[in-house]
C-alpha cells in the first residue's frame, strides 16, 4: 500500500494538483500525475456437491492459513480469466463460474476484492506453488480458527446466504467493517 509519506519516484513530487483534493505523484518537469490506484483482487468460492475448497497458504501473508483460490488481477485480463487462473495456479482446479458473489472495499490495504461463486469441473485438485495443501471441506468443518483473512470469512457467510439461491444481488463488507486486521483475527 502506498500512504502520502512513501517516497517518491525520481522527478516526481507528491502535492496537490491544481483543481483536486488529495496529494498526488506529479512530474516536476511536465505535470504528469502518476495516480496510485487500488489493488483487484479475484478469488472464488468453489464447490465441489456439498464441500468447499480452501487452500492453505504456503506463502506470506498468513502463512499457515486457510484461504480461497484467490489472488491479484493482471494487466488485461477480465476478472474471470483471473479467477479461473487463479483457480488453477493454486489449486490446479478448473472452474466454473456461476455469479459475482461480493465486493469487498479494504481501504488499509487498497484492494477491492471480486469474489465468485463457482463450481470446481472435478474434484481432482492439487497444491499449487503458494499453496501448502488444500482441502475440499463440508460446511460444518470448516477450520474457522483458522482462516486467513476477514474477506473469506464474509465470502464463505455470503455464500451460505446464498447457496440455494439461482439469483441474488452481490454482496459486500458487513456493516461498518472495513477488514481490519485486529488481534483476535491474527490467532
Amino acid at each position: 500500500m502506498t500512504t502520502p509519506e512513501a517516497k517518491a519516484a525520481p522527478g516526481f513530487v507528491r502535492r496537490i494538483p491544481e483543481g483536486d483534493d488529495r496529494q498526488r505523484l506529479v512530474c516536476d518537469a511536465c505535470g504528469f500525475v502518476d495516480y496510485e490506484n487500488p489493488k483487484i483482487v479475484v478469488g472464488a468460492v468453489a464447490t465441489w456437491e456439498d464441500k468447499i475448497l480452501l487452500c492453505r497458504r504456503a506463502i506470506d501473508p498468513r502463512k499457515g492459513y486457510w484461504t480461497l483460490p484467490a489472488g491479484f488481477l493482471e494487466l488485461h485480463e477480465t476478472a474471470v480469466e483471473g479467477v479461473r487462473r487463479e483457480a488453477w495456479e493454486e489449486a490446479r482446479a478448473k472452474i466454473e463460474i456461476d455469479q459475482l458473489l461480493a465486493v469487498y472495499s479494504i481501504p488499509r490495504i487498497s484492494q477491492i476484492q471480486l469474489i465468485y461463486r463457482a463450481r470446481l469441473a472435478s474434484p481432482d485438485v492439487e497444491a499449487g506453488e503458494e499453496t501448502a495443501e488444500l482441502d475440499l471441506f463440508i460446511w460444518d468443518r470448516l477450520p474457522w480458527d483458522e482462516i486467513a483473512f476477514p474477506s473469506v470469512h464474509w465470502a464463505l457467510k455470503h455464500f451460505d446466504e446464498v447457496r440455494d439461491q439461482a439469483v441474488f444481488a452481490p454482496r459486500q463488507n458487513p456493516p461498518g467493517d472495513l477488514g481490519e486486521m485486529t488481534e483476535d483475527r491474527r490467532r
